[in-house]
């Protein structure tokens, strides 16, 4: 009798999350065993935990999940789990804290999408801004479009120190080329944008970041992605189901156009979906975060 599949998922914080829980569930492993507020010094004997209980056969069922927010600790959660394996005893661990990692790749996918249809260019043509680019999200889509090849800053609404802090401290871990900016009144976000190719909006839901007035200056605009479905929309003028609409408030000559959220969010499911799928399919072990995820997205976008 085959074994059922078991996922184990890791998180430092106090509660997993429902919506990884759901995903994992959708996936199609039979079993799911959360553990909250785990620390990085308990990842390795968890591992170990896992890989000797079920022989070589059992561990193709078995897979771990690390979630939580920090980006930086999951995928030292990866590594030290990654460690911890003795072959044949191995098994797949994916990270995706918060879901940033599949949001972001997500993000940029489908933003280079249209970039190369509409625009016949790449990411390493362009500059890129990522608004709300201190958070989970915004800080994975800043490392996938600077490696990548963009020129990208990541835009804090109220410290540039702030920013700094946190591009220095991921062009360390990742190898990319982050830049930092602050932009916290419109007159800011006018100057900012003036000579940006490509937008990334993955500011907190709910919160207008960039208005109509503030787009007319974004005059070499190509495409701006929002990943914020809640009213009022973080980009007036996208909506949540645009992928590849006219940005109506973009003044320019460059036809600029929009993802809405809806459109990410699509690729997102999809692309999740598929990653943790991805463990129960594989005959050998897969270490994953947001370089598989963003290659994946690719394909699926």
């Amino acid at each position: 009798m085959e074994k059922r599949s078991i996922l184990h998922m890791l998180d430092p914080m106090p509660n997993n999350s429902p919506f990884d829980v759901n995903m994992a569930m959708d996936a199609g492993f039979d079993v799911l065993m959360p553990y909250s507020n785990v620390k990085l010094d308990s990842v390795y004997g968890l591992t170990q935990d896992a890989i000797f209980s079920r022989g070589p056969a059992g561990v193709k069922r078995t897979a771990i999940f690390i979630g939580g927010r920090d980006l930086g600790l999951a995928v030292d959660m990866l590594n030290a789990s990654k460690q911890a394996m003795v072959p044949p005893f191995e098994v797949s661990v994916f990270a995706d804290p918060s879901g940033a990692f599949t949001t972001a790749a997500a993000l940029v996918a489908s933003v280079e999408k249209q970039l190369r249809e509409k625009h016949g260019k790449e990411l390493q043509d362009c500059t890129a801004l990522v608004f709300g680019g201190t958070g989970p999200v915004g800080i994975a889509t800043g490392i996938i479009s600077s490696l990548a090849g963009a020129k990208t800053a990541l835009v804090d609404h109220l410290s540039i120190a702030t920013a700094e802090d946190v591009a220095k401290a991921y062009n360390r871990r990742f190898a990319c080329h982050l830049t930092s900016a602050c932009a916290g009144s419109e007159t800011e976000k006018a100057q900012l944008i003036a000579d940006a190719d490509i937008i990334f909006c993955t500011a907190k839901a709910g919160i207008q970041v960039l208005s109509a007035a503030v787009l007319k200056t974004a005059v070499k605009l190509k495409v701006a992605g929002d990943v914020n479905a809640v009213p009022p929309l973080g980009i007036e003028g996208i909506k949540r189901s645009d992928s590849g609409a006219p940005l109506i408030h973009a003044v320019n000559t460059q036809g600029a156009v929009g993802v809405g959220a809806l459109a990410v969010g699509n690729v997102k499911y999809r692309l999740q979906n598929e990653m943790l799928k991805l463990m129960l399919e594989t005959d050998k072990p897969l270490y994953l975060d947001f370089r598989e995820a963003f290659n994946k997205a690719r394909e699926i976008a």
